[in-house]
């Protein structure tokens, strides 16, 4: 479309894939219910209710839909990206720009450059240069055999794991793996750990699942280590920030 940016609405039923692909345009999405799980090549990005997720030309990524979704999305031309990352990124959405998002999902795909429509996608233009990131990634590194090993934790991911288990699987010294994993990731180990943890507990967390069972099953010793944790790292609680109910 001969648009500078254009916004597309799409329902997903829950557990919903998409294969992976790329855009020529950079997308900032949103929704107000269910989760988004983005994978990369090099990481994974968890978009909860009322956040966004920011996507740049070309990266390559899966999809994986929580609960249903309904997308609000706008695809940016890559010469009308204000001070947007070069990487995917997961952001804090005001209402105002909600307010927006809904407003142009709704306009023809050909809007009038000139008109009210033109205006309103100037303004979520401007709002787009001061989206604040959040907390909500996981880097993956470069070197195949801890990459390796990363991805088999994130599918089952349990805080106990240590430094001298990883370094002998993928056969180095404790010390040379400390500094490689740094290197690779600009995380601790035992910090990439923690967050991996709690990136994968958020999707079983906002399904209703029990706090307690999550947490258990990630090898904390109860609840209220695991939501201690929550809070250090994202600043409130479970039921606070996913802003569901949560069993306990």
């Amino acid at each position: 479309m001969p648009r500078p940016i254009v916004a597309l609405s799409r329902t997903y039923p829950d557990g919903h894939h998409i294969a992976p692909h790329h855009h020529r345009r950079g997308q900032l999405m949103t929704a107000a219910s269910g989760l988004i799980v983005l994978t990369t090549p090099t990481g994974t990005w968890v978009m909860p209710p009322q956040r966004g997720m920011w996507i740049p030309p070309g990266a390559e990524h899966k999809v994986r839909m929580v609960g249903e979704v309904t997308m609000q999305s706008l695809y940016i031309e890559p010469y009308a990206i204000l001070r947007m990352p070069g990487h995917c990124q997961v952001v804090s959405i005001s209402p105002f720009l909600r307010e927006l998002f809904r407003e142009a999902v709704d306009l023809p795909l050909e809007y009038d450059l000139e008109g009210r429509a033109g205006a309103l996608m100037e303004l979520i233009h401007h709002e787009m240069a001061q989206l604040p990131a959040l907390p909500l990634s996981l880097q993956y590194p470069a070197h195949e055999a801890l990459a390796m090993r990363c991805r088999a934790f994130m599918q089952a991911p349990n805080i106990h794991e240590t430094i001298d288990d990883w370094s002998k699987a993928i056969g180095t010294s404790r010390r040379t793996f400390t500094r490689l994993f740094r290197n690779e990731t600009g995380m601790s180990f035992r910090a990439w750990c923690q967050q991996a943890c709690l990136l994968s507990a958020i999707p079983r967390l906002a399904t209703g699942e029990a706090v307690t069972s999550v947490a258990i099953d990630l090898g904390y010793e109860n609840p209220a280590a695991f939501t201690l944790m929550f809070k250090r790292a994202f600043g409130s609680s479970p039921l606070h920030y996913l802003g569901v109910r949560l069993p306990r």
